[in-house]
This record gives C-alpha cells, sequence and structure tokens, in this order.
C-alpha cells in the first residue's frame, strides 16, 4: 500500500526534490541585431559563431540574434552572411551581465553574381509568423512557440483559441469565425489527421500539448493548394522544427486547482498501467467486441459475471491529491559531415498526471414552460459531483537531412500522444414524474494518435517542388462503461432498484486509419518585368474507419437475499458471493445496428496561378477538383452480423481568388471569395445509437444527410507599421447551402434524441480585430500589447413546418475578447504575461417548437453557455542554465453557467424567463514549472 501511495501523488515530491536542486551555473547572453550598413535592412538568415565552439544562432526576420547560456571567458565573434564581407569581433569578455552587439554589415562587391542562397524559414517566433502572414497569397492567423511559451497554454486547444476568431468548446474543439468543429479542418506536418471522436467530425486538441508545437496557422480563406472541406478554418499545425544548435532540457512541474486538490477526490480502482494513460486489460471483456461470452448451460441466455475477465470492483475510494505532475524533456542534435551532408534529430518526451473535481455542479433538463401555472418544468434535475483524473504520454521524434546540394531538404516527422480519463461521477436529483433519482457512472477511456510524415522539398532555378507521404492513425478506447440508476418510483422516499437493467456495462472500440499523399509543384516565368507563378498539385487519401460496441445490463434470479434491491449496490450487492445463475448475471443486449465499418477514398488536383500586376497589385487564382467517394457499411438487424452497405459520391470544382493591393511598403489591401463543401462523417451517416451521460440522452446518426455547400467572401486590410508590430482589420461573409445543424427529437414526452440535420440555409458574417503594438512609444519600455477581438452574426434557416425556429449557429458567439500586457526585460531575463479573454453567450443546445395553443406557441428554448471573464498570469525567469515558470490560470474562477432563455403570453403580456441548466465553479489553477538545459 505504501508503495502504491508512493506511486500516485508523493512521487511528484522525489521529483520536484530532484529538479530543486540545480546547479546555479554562472551564465550570460550575447543578443543584438544584424541589418545592411546601407539600406538598414535587416539580414535574415545570417550567421553568428562563437570560434572554436559549436555554439552559433542563425538571425530570425528581424534580424535579431541571441547566443544563451555562455559561461564566463573571453571569446572572438564571426558574423557571416553570403553576399555580406565577414565580421570578426575579438576579446568579448563574458561575466554574468548580457551583452549586446549590433553589426552592420557591407555587402561584397567581389561576389559571384550566379550565387544562389536557398533558406529555409523559421516560424517559431512573433516576427517570423508576422512575416509569414505579411508575404502570404492567403488570409491566414497563426500562433508561434514564442508566444506559447510567454502564456504558458498546456496543450494546443488554450493555445489555439489566442488567434481572432477563435474559441473552445468542452475545452478540446475548435470554434472558428463563430463555426462549429464540424466546419474546421486540421493537417499536421502537411497531413491530414483522423478524428478521436466516436461522436462528433472533430479533431480534439487538447491531445497535442503545447510542448510539442512550433506554430499553428489557421487559414481562413480557400486557395486551390487546400482542402475544400473547411469553411471556418483550414488549421496547420506543426511541430517542433529543426533547431538551429544542439540542446537538451529537462522540465518539471505542478500545478494546484483550489476546487480539487487538498480535498476528498473519489475514484475507482484503476489497472497498473492507468498512470501511462492506458489500462492494461482490468477492464476488458475476455471475449472482446466481437467474441461469444461464457454463459450459463442451464441458460444460454444468462451472462457469467466471474468467467469473462470482466473486473468486478465497484468500491468507491478517497483519497487528497496533492499537486498535478508535469514532465518534459527535449533533445535535439546537428551534425555535418565533412562533406558538408547535414543531419539532425530532434526528440521529445511529455507526461502529465492531473486531477480536476466539479462539486455540486447543476446539470438540468428542462421541457416546455407551464404557462398556466407560470412556473418551469423539470424533465430532469439533479446535481452532479464529478472526479477526473488525466493522464498524457506524448513524444515526437524528427529527423532530417540535408544532401550537399543544399537546394534539397528531407525529413521524417513522427508524433505519438496518449490519453487516459479516468472519471467518476455520482448525481442526485429527481426526474419529469418527480421520482427521487441517484446515479452514477464509472467511466474510463483511452485516445491514442500517431502521425507519420514522410516529406522532401527541392529548389530549382525556376521553381520548388515539395511532396509528402503521411500515414496518421487515432483509435478511442471505452472500456468497461459501468452505470447504475436508483430511485424510489417503487417505494416513494426509499431510493433503490427498480430493474435489472438499472446496473448496466458499456464496451465500445472505435479505429481510425489515413493515408495520404501530397505532390505539389511549383515553376517561376520571367517575362521582361512581368514574373507569374504556375501551381499544381495533387492529392491523394484513404481513410478506413471501424466501430464497434457491446451493451450488457444486470438480471436476477430467485436466490437473492432479502431486501437486495435497498442494499449499497457498490459496497454489498455487487459482490462475488451474490453472482450467478440464480442470482445476479448479465444479458447481452444486442444490437448490431450500433456497428459500423467505413471506407472513404479521395482524389484531389488543383491549378492556380500567381500573377504581380506591377508592384502593388497581386492576383492568386485557381481551381481544385475533389473526388470522394464513401462505402458505410452497417447492419440492418439488431441481433446478427447483416451488413449492407451505403455508397455516398460526390465530386465539384472549388474555385478560389485572392487579390492583394499594396498601399504602401507597409500597408496592404486583401480581397479573397472561394466556395468550400461540408461533407458529412461515418459515424453522422450511421445507424449507430450512443447513451451521452452529460446529456443524459441518446445521441445517433442520420443517413440522410447531405453535403453543405459555402460561398465565402473575405475583405482585410493589413498595416505592418514597425518590426513586431501589426494591425488588421478584416471582414467576411458566408453563405451556406443545406448547412449541418445539431438537433434533437422528444421522444415519450421526456426522453431526447439528439442527431444532426440538414437546414435549409444560413449566413455566417463578421469583423475581426488584431493589433500588436510596443508601448515604448509612451514611456514603457519592454512592454507590449496585443488585442484580438471579434463580433460576428449568424442565421440558420430551416424549411416550413419545421420544429426549429430561425436562430444563430449553434457555438456562435456574438463576440469574442482576447488581450494581453507582455514584459521583456532582456538583461533580467525575465517575462510577464497579463491575459483576458472572454466570449459572448452562444448557443450549445438548441431549442425546438413542442406544439401551438391558440396564440401560444410552446418551446424548450435554446440553451446558452454564459459569458464570463479569464485572467491568467505567468512569470517566468532564467538563472543561467535554470529557468523558473510561474502562473495563476482563472484567476477570477467565475462560475460557468449554461442557461435557456424563452418568453411566454399571458393576458396579452409578454413574460420573459431564464432556466439554469447547468452550473459549476472551476477554480483557479497555480502552476510552477522548472526547467533545466544543460
Amino acid at each position: 500500500m505504501i508503495m502504491k501511495q508512493l506511486h500516485g501523488d508523493k512521487i511528484l515530491l522525489l521529483f520536484l526534490l530532484f529538479v530543486l536542486t540545480p546547479f546555479f551555473a554562472k551564465a550570460a547572453n550575447i543578443h543584438g541585431t544584424i541589418t545592411d550598413r546601407t539600406t538598414h535592412e535587416p539580414l535574415t538568415g545570417a550567421t553568428v559563431q562563437i570560434v572554436g565552439t559549436t555554439i552559433g544562432v542563425v538571425a530570425d526576420m528581424d534580424g535579431n540574434y541571441r547566443l544563451e547560456n555562455i559561461k564566463s571567458g573571453t571569446y572572438t565573434l564571426e558574423v557571416k552572411f553570403i553576399g555580406y564581407k565577414e565580421i570578426v569581433l575579438e576579446n568579448v569578455k563574458v561575466g554574468n551581465e548580457t551583452l549586446t552587439f549590433n553589426f552592420e554589415m557591407d555587402a561584397d562587391t567581389q561576389v559571384l553574381s550566379d550565387v544562389t542562397v536557398v533558406a529555409r524559414l523559421k516560424k517559431n517566433t512573433d516576427i517570423a509568423m508576422m512575416t509569414d502572414q505579411r508575404r502570404s497569397l492567403v488570409v491566414q492567423s497563426g500562433v508561434s512557440a514564442q508566444q506559447i511559451s510567454k502564456t504558458q497554454d498546456k496543450d494546443a486547444s488554450e493555445v489555439i483559441k489566442r488567434i481572432p476568431g477563435v474559441s473552445i468548446i468542452d475545452e478540446k474543439f475548435v470554434m472558428v469565425r463563430g463555426l462549429s468543429q464540424r466546419y474546421n479542418n486540421v493537417w499536421i506536418n502537411g497531413s491530414a489527421v483522423p478524428s478521436s471522436e466516436a461522436d462528433a467530425r472533430a479533431f480534439s486538441f487538447d491531445i497535442l500539448p503545447s510542448s510539442q508545437l512550433d506554430n499553428m496557422i489557421i487559414v481562413k480563406s480557400p486557395a486551390p493548394e487546400y482542402p475544400a472541406d473547411f469553411t471556418g478554418g483550414f488549421i496547420l499545425i506543426n511541430t517542433k522544427d529543426m533547431p538551429n544548435e544542439n540542446s537538451f532540457n529537462i522540465s518539471v512541474g505542478t500545478s494546484f486547482n483550489d476546487q480539487t486538490h487538498f480535498k476528498d477526490f473519489l475514484y475507482n480502482k484503476g489497472s497498473a498501467t492507468d498512470f501511462l494513460g492506458f489500462d492494461n486489460g482490468l477492464r476488458s471483456l475476455n471475449a472482446g467486441m466481437t467474441g461469444k461470452v461464457n454463459t450459463f448451460t442451464a441458460d444460454p441466455e444468462r451472462v457469467d459475471l466471474l468467467s469473462n475477465g470482466l473486473n468486478n470492483d465497484w468500491t468507491i475510494h478517497t483519497r487528497k491529491p496533492i499537486g498535478d505532475l508535469k514532465l518534459n524533456l527535449n533533445y535535439a542534435h546537428r551534425w555535418e559531415s565533412e562533406s558538408g551532408r547535414q543531419f539532425g534529430v530532434l526528440a521529445s518526451a511529455n507526461y502529465s498526471n492531473t486531477y480536476k473535481s466539479y462539486l455540486n455542479m447543476e446539470n438540468s433538463l428542462f421541457g416546455s414552460y407551464d404557462t398556466v401555472h407560470d412556473h418551469s418544468v423539470y424533465l430532469r434535475k439533479s446535481t452532479d459531483n464529478q472526479y477526473n483524473n488525466d493522464v498524457r504520454l506524448g513524444a515526437l521524434l524528427n529527423l532530417m537531412f540535408q544532401p550537399r546540394n543544399s537546394r534539397h531538404h528531407y525529413e521524417f516527422k513522427n508524433v505519438f500522444n496518449q490519453i487516459g480519463k479516468n472519471r467518476y461521477t455520482s448525481r442526485y436529483g429527481f426526474d419529469a414524474q418527480s421520482n427521487n433519482e441517484k446515479s452514477m457512472e464509472y467511466y474510463y477511456s483511452s485516445r491514442s494518435t500517431y502521425n507519420g510524415q514522410f516529406t522532401g522539398k527541392y529548389s530549382f532555378d525556376t521553381g520548388k517542388l515539395d511532396w509528402s507521404a503521411g500515414y496518421s492513425y487515432a483509435n478511442r478506447n471505452l472500456p468497461d462503461r459501468r452505470r447504475i440508476l436508483l430511485s424510489d418510483v417503487e417505494e416513494s422516499n426509499v431510493i433503490a432498484l427498480a430493474t435489472g437493467n438499472d446496473i448496466s456495462r458499456e464496451f465500445t472500440r472505435l479505429d481510425e486509419h489515413i493515408g495520404s499523399i501530397n505532390l505539389n509543384y511549383q515553376h517561376d516565368f520571367q517575362f521582361g518585368n512581368f514574373t507569374p507563378t504556375l501551381k499544381t498539385g495533387a492529392y491523394g487519401e484513404y481513410r478506413t474507419r471501424s466501430y464497434n460496441t457491446r451493451q450488457f445490463g444486470y438480471g436476477w434470479g430467485k436466490e437473492m437475499p432479502e431486501g437486495f434491491k435497498h442494499f449499497d449496490i457498490a459496497n454489498e450487492l455487487l459482490k462475488d458471493n451474490n453472482y450467478g445463475l440464480e442470482k445476479l448475471f448479465l444479458y447481452e443486449d444486442v444490437r448490431k445496428t450500433n456497428d459500423y465499418k467505413g471506407h472513404n477514398w479521395m482524389a484531389a488536383g488543383y491549378v492556380g496561378a500567381n500573377l504581380p500586376l506591377g508592384e502593388r497589385l497581386n492576383i492568386y487564382a485557381g481551381v481544385r477538383y475533389e473526388y470522394t467517394r464513401m462505402e458505410l457499411i452497417g447492419n440492418t438487424r439488431n441481433d446478427v452480423e447483416s451488413p449492407r452497405s451505403m455508397f455516398y459520391t460526390y465530386n465539384k470544382l472549388f474555385p478560389s481568388a485572392n487579390v492583394l493591393f499594396k498601399l504602401t511598403e507597409k500597408q496592404q489591401l486583401r480581397f479573397s471569395y472561394g466556395k468550400s463543401v461540408n461533407r458529412p462523417e461515418f459515424r453522422e451517416l450511421s445507424t449507430a445509437v450512443y447513451y451521452d451521460f452529460d446529456l443524459a440522452s441518446n445521441v445517433e446518426g442520420n443517413p440522410a444527410l447531405k453535403p453543405a455547400y459555402i460561398h465565402n467572401i473575405d475583405l482585410r486590410y493589413e498595416w505592418y507599421p514597425t518590426s513586431g508590430e501589426m494591425f488588421s482589420i478584416a471582414l467576411f461573409y458566408k453563405n451556406f447551402d443545406s448547412p449541418i445543424e445539431w438537433t434533437y427529437t422528444v421522444n415519450g414526452g421526456t426522453d431526447l434524441t439528439y442527431s444532426n440535420k440538414n437546414a435549409k440555409a444560413a449566413n455566417n458574417y463578421g469583423i475581426e480585430l488584431d493589433f500588436r503594438k510596443d508601448l515604448g512609444f509612451i514611456g514603457l519600455p519592454n512592454l507590449s500589447w496585443s488585442f484580438n477581438g471579434a463580433f460576428i452574426k449568424s442565421k440558420v434557416k430551416f424549411e416550413k413546418g419545421s420544429k426549429e425556429e430561425d436562430r444563430a449557429m449553434q457555438g456562435q458567439s456574438p463576440y469574442l475578447i482576447n488581450t494581453g500586457l507582455f514584459y521583456q526585460h532582456p538583461n533580467w531575463n525575465m517575462n510577464i504575461a497579463v491575459l483576458y479573454n472572454r466570449i459572448g453567450k452562444r448557443i450549445i443546445g438548441v431549442g425546438r417548437t413542442v406544439g401551438t395553443s391558440g396564440e401560444q406557441t410552446t418551446n424548450i428554448p435554446n440553451s446558452y453557455e454564459m459569458p464570463r471573464d479569464a485572467i491568467d498570469l505567468s512569470i517566468s525567469k532564467r538563472f543561467g542554465a535554470l529557468e523558473i515558470k510561474a502562473g495563476v490560470r482563472d484567476l477570477l474562477a467565475q462560475r460557468v453557467e449554461f442557461k435557456q432563455f424563452g418568453s411566454i403570453l399571458k393576458a396579452g403580456e409578454k413574460i420573459e424567463y431564464e432556466e439554469l441548466t447547468r452550473s459549476y465553479k472551476p477554480g483557479r489553477n497555480f502552476n510552477l514549472t522548472v526547467a533545466y538545459s544543460f
């Protein structure tokens, strides 16, 4: 028992003791800028080397360089750049202070005119991202690794919400410009990724730790080289790129939540590998997802609870978490052979073990308002206590090779992530018939993702070629989800079992594979002063998915002990001595229609032309053709395998045009138009039904769904006043034909079933503002301010006779605000950030019309997530090779609330009302991280 306790929370103390005995080595930094002496333009790619060592760095897009962790001594600096005279600075004495050297280089007029410089643009700094945005042919926004280090965001979902027009739902799904996750597309390192969600067309951004990210870019206007299946944003996630210098660092961190840690935390026994993010088989079924289970010979319909490898321990334990644990390792190394060949490796590993409790959480569902008695009608009113333990394990391995001909470049990138979630929920309340209820859910899920890409890039005198071959895999394993439902339906005020199926178990498995190949070629022409570019390419993708589920209910025989329905279910009833043929047993609720397989083939090709018409006007236009064919294999009967294939074939042309007009050297105007598509996914077309415990309702597919087609228009003004500063304002408009919307039906008066359906049409439009400004001009050196915000409106139109009223699109916020103050003191090696975020109220649950009586239409109103203010604080300080980071996330810790707003007519007077459907306190998180660079 002692070893098990050490294996959990108290191992955190051992790690902190290890890291908090650092070698406070005395080291200094050297930084500055490198510019052209005549034009004063920054010299991107210039190198600064300490002679006789392997320490060196490449200047960024603004000509800035920074040499870090230099031990005391006297050195010689060597500055080089092709086409410029070399600079040698001798007798540089390094102590404990930071040194600043700005270099102005003279052009070397004797350099041969045929020399070609080939450089790779690094995009892990704010300036590099800003430069890439400025030069891009499309409308885009992004965030760099440098920005991530300032905010201390833990995963990709927290990182991406810093981008204009972006918000997060369920702490992992991305909304872009008020459009739900289904309208976005995600690629990692240039290849498609599968969805790790069984019941949503979405990518879970929480599965990617921020330590793996180099940058994230959201493309917001269509272009021929990008997939047509995005409308909100095409999200390009790029993992860590090859560094310019060798490095190895380790970091250890912890965090504390004032609603969770040092308080009682309830949990059920887990497997020995839960701390690695996956179950070792404790929760598995011996027969798997398709095999035959062991039954009793005397009654083959009854499943034996003791001979199928089931975990029959339902006991709930209590502990007090003392803190979360976060570990990160990074290693990078470059080699160069005598012949000039370059090799590189970048490897990282990350681990986290975190806890989160949601206590006394309101979780209610309302029916139509009682207009006669003027009060709300509950379909369910309950209070939840939920305890979550999440474990993440990730690894990254990138290999690079560059032959002597620096025009060629090859990379092999690999990213693996594993998340395990162990959750216990207890629920108390009453149902629509005022029966008191108590229910519990034992939930464990694991998600695995792997993304691998092999890429090649070639540069020619008149163009360039790049290709990639990618493979991605994702699974979602939900082993042995167990539920108990108790009520006083049989005896007033006595909570007990009513029927056998009030205890149930469910096993679910999702596996998805994607193979893709991408080829892009660019040819540059020159006709005098006219230098057009032709772009063409092809893309192929094969995606396959399998989804299987098994459900079991409990039954009881004649030999049950007297009064067993009133037992303490977990501690007294669900024990081995109560299992048997005439005692407690399982029966399988066979529903083969919930299983499905899918195959999807895609072939695409494009052609585009970039036309620079003079010094100010640039037009990039083209067309993309996509052919997709989906095969969905489902069962027509519940009791046996009865496969039937349904085919969905789509092929369309998708034109686009992006126009750039340079008003001045620092100001430009963009206009774009493009057509896009939103196709239904496997799960949405299947007949599978899944019970969502949070919704307390079933979720099912809709085989009649059809694609939505969208016209997109963007207009954006951009101004880059100085290096590192920018201002942009954008207008956008989107028109949808047959948008796919989340909806539900009411069954039996109280039960809801959620699904997707095509509405008639929709539109979405808004304005985005983004600026970053150095505040030195008002006497605040080293301080900068960033702000981005969006105002968005949308409206969905339904067919006549629909029970849904025209409304805003689900998940669309009327406004988004992100702002922050950043203080960076280079001599002190200190960074401080204060961040603020707020989103307007948005529809989370859709309403509908229930009926009409006289002048009164009875509705169930839409459910909204209410606005809240979130403030994050972070500070980091470097002491030589040691860096300490601390922060507070969600300082205000305002309640998270979901409400319904409706109105009724009573005696000719309009009466408005609101209903609280969900509410909880998230608590404040206090973070501390210690990192050491060797």
